[in-house]
């Protein structure tokens, strides 16, 4: 059976409002979208559409007419790869828009790593994207994240600094000729073998706070490229993020701690 046939017969629209969310990218094959009313559907397939913001696996922690700020997974892109397009944040929140008005378009102001968790904020056209990336190290007036680390911390409270270099090959390493790298962090509370953190962060280099907390001896848990694997999702989160908004308006965007198996 092919998929409009399959709408047809499972649900009240009419061929044309159901050519309409085809045409939108409102309709999923197993959280695919697909566009071809003539798409062939297996036994095992599921079929859903696409209905406000209900669809999306990710909360909407602030929206407005300019910026739209989400609660990103650990696991999931920010932005498409050659492997990877439709599973992104990009792409989710772009479709979702797009159920609201279907001319709306979604820019990215910054990224989080795929296995970094929390407050990502996307712009809603290209003036306002520029605004905050441009001005980013002013307007971003606080980026803080929490992270469960492994083991016990020597001081309570620090500052880390490091000069990190992306090689040739797209990998991170701590080079004298790097760009500087400067995290703050302070203990949260301890646990058996690990530790939860507070983490502020004033310089926005890839990987950076990764790699600052194993240089101290304290990677974080789940860091499958820098840390120990015991945890299956890598437990770091952009907890909180306090910017200036085009008007010049203070926000604080915060989300809720998630609840890691602690070590």
């Amino acid at each position: 059976m092919n998929l409009i046939t399959y709408l047809k017969n499972t649900t009240d629209f009419s061929k044309e409002k159901i050519k309409s969310l085809l045409k939108n990218k409102q309709v999923l094959v197993n959280d695919k979208i697909e566009t071809k009313a003539t798409f062939i559907l297996k036994e095992t397939d599921t079929v859903r559409i696409l209905k406000g913001s209900s669809y999306l696996p990710f909360p909407i922690l602030y929206e407005d007419s300019n910026i739209i700020a989400i609660d990103k997974p650990s696991g999931i892109l920010t932005i498409s790869t050659s492997k990877e397009k439709e599973k992104t944040v990009y792409h989710l929140v772009s479709t979702y828009l797009k159920t609201k008005n279907k001319n709306q378009k979604v820019f990215i102001i910054h990224r989080l790593d795929k296995d970094t968790s929390g407050v990502l904020l996307l712009a809603k056209s290209k003036k306002v994207q520029e605004f905050y990336q441009k001005n980013w190290n002013q307007v971003a007036l606080k980026r803080e994240y929490i992270a469960l680390v492994s083991g016990h911390l020597k001081k309570d409270t620090d500052t880390i600094i490091d000069y990190l270099k992306i090689d040739k090959n797209g990998q991170v390493k701590s080079q004298k000729d790097g760009k500087i790298a400067i995290t703050n962090y302070q203990k949260i509370k301890e646990y058996k073998n690990s530790t939860l953190v507070k983490i502020n962060i004033q310089t926005g280099r890839k990987h950076q706070i990764r790699l600052a907390l194993k240089k101290i001896g304290n990677p974080i848990v789940g860091d499958k490229k820098y840390g120990i694997t015991k945890n299956k999702e890598m437990c770091l989160k952009a907890s909180l993020l306090k910017i200036l908004t085009i008007d010049n308006k203070e926000l604080i965007i915060k989300t809720i701690q998630p609840k890691w198996n602690k070590l």
